[in-house]
């Protein structure tokens, strides 16, 4: 080992440290919330590196005051406003109630979306309907404002017999092609190379339609998130690129992805790609934000980066205790408030709306969602036997079985028989 030099101090290495731990008082006055309405918005054909400042600021259009202001106002309607609170309500009462059919030993596995429901909902509103997403684990949202059935959702959830995926994904690793909803994968960032090379072959053959994926801010770390940036500049994939920042990736805080040096909009500026850094709790912006990109994808000016800032406001699943590594003030004090809050005080602001309306919304889902719930239920829940067909392991992996797999089955088949099973 070589003798340190003398005349130098010694290296130390930097291991990143989150702020507040258990039993510390959570502060955010240190994050920088501008004002709402002050970000400019480019044209959607400027150039990616006329408005770098973007990447570092936060797109916002909800003021405190419930009033949407500012260029990034999307000006929609007050039906399509309600529309997209409805699909935010419905998504919670969603998660409300698989979490506790996961607590009740009905399914093995869970994860809530609860303070993110915008970085889904609104941004499936602003795509067309045939667009493809592929999401990652906490994007619901996005097939519930589709209109994928409940049901459906909760027979994969539950591993029952009405499972379309037979039971071979981890609950709400959904799959849904025909509601432009590419299958889930728990490895991490896959979803991104997937979602450019499926944009790259739209704009090949000379289609319309554009790709939408979404990550965690962990998940940036990931190889395949840098390879799928890559062939997205080299290529301008018709392609937007969701990060959701919602500041810790299970037990790991955003800074082990890099948060203390910059913001995650910034790798877009690298990488020579458009980057916007918006507020993922203001419903509206993320509507404005995912429009913009997809005017932008659309007439071939390649691929946008957005990151969504925002708050992971309960655990990362129901294997997560998130209480073990964070303060318990975090979710109460994050600055950016509640999304289906904020979209609810707008549309009172604006006189669209009103308190008693709020709560019979909600009790009106609460009851769809326990409807769904006993009908799924009727197809069985975890654990309660076989629900699939023994022989249907073989299928599935290629379009057309081939003889080995037919020889397998079959022979597999003629042992059960025998041994009378």
């Amino acid at each position: 080992m070589t003798a340190p030099r003398a005349n130098l101090p010694p290296l130390s290495l930097h291991v990143p440290e989150p702020r507040f731990r258990p039993g510390d008082e959570a502060d955010f006055s240190d994050v920088v919330v501008p004002p709402a309405g002050s970000g400019r918005r480019p044209d959607t054909a400027a150039a990616a590196d006329s408005f770098h400042e973007l990447a570092y600021g936060l797109v916002r259009v909800l003021d405190d005051m419930g009033h949407a202001v500012g260029p990034w106002d999307p000006r929609l309607d007050a039906d399509a406003k309600r529309k997209m609170l409805r699909s935010m309500a419905l998504t919670r009462a969603f998660d409300e109630r698989m979490f506790r059919a996961q607590r009740q030993g009905k399914t093995s596995f869970y994860m809530k979306s609860t303070g993110e429901e915008a970085v889904s909902v609104a941004a499936t509103m602003a795509l067309a309907s045939d667009d493809m997403c592929f999401p990652s684990y906490r994007q619901q949202g996005i097939l519930i404002t589709r209109g994928y059935p409940l049901v459906t959702m909760m027979n994969q959830i539950y591993s029952n017999r009405g499972d379309p995926l037979q039971g071979r994904q981890l609950p709400i690793m959904y799959s849904a092609k025909d509601h432009g909803f590419f299958s889930i994968s728990g490895n991490l960032a896959t979803q991104y190379p997937q979602a450019v090379g499926w944009a790259m072959a739209s704009a090949a053959k000379g289609d319309s339609r554009i790709a939408a994926t979404w990550c965690g801010e962990g998940s940036t770390a990931e190889g395949d998130f840098h390879s799928a940036l890559t062939f997205a500049t080299v290529y301008k994939a018709p392609v937007i690129l969701n990060i959701v920042n919602n500041q810790w990736a299970i037990s790991s805080f955003s800074g082990f992805a890099g948060a203390e040096a910059t913001t995650f909009a910034a790798r877009a500026i690298g990488y020579g790609i458009a980057g916007l850094r918006v507020d993922g709790n203001d419903a509206l912006a993320v509507y404005a934000a995912t429009q913009w990109a997809a005017e932008r994808a659309r007439t071939n000016q390649g691929p946008t980066l957005i990151e969504h800032f925002t708050y992971r406001a309960e655990g990362h699943s129901t294997s997560d205790d998130p209480t073990a590594y964070r303060s318990a003030g975090e979710p109460n004090a994050w600055p950016l408030g509640d999304p289906i809050r904020r979209l609810k005080d707008h549309l009172i602001a604006t006189g669209e709306w009103d308190d008693a309306r709020q709560q019979a919304m909600d009790l009106d889902l609460a009851e769809q969602v326990k409807a769904a719930q006993k009908e799924a239920e009727k197809n069985g829940i975890l654990g309660h036997g076989m629900h699939q067909p023994f022989e249907t392991m073989f299928e599935g992996v290629f379009e057309h079985m081939p003889w080995h797999l037919k020889e397998q089955s079959e022979q597999m088949m003629a042992e059960r028989k025998a041994a009378g099973i």
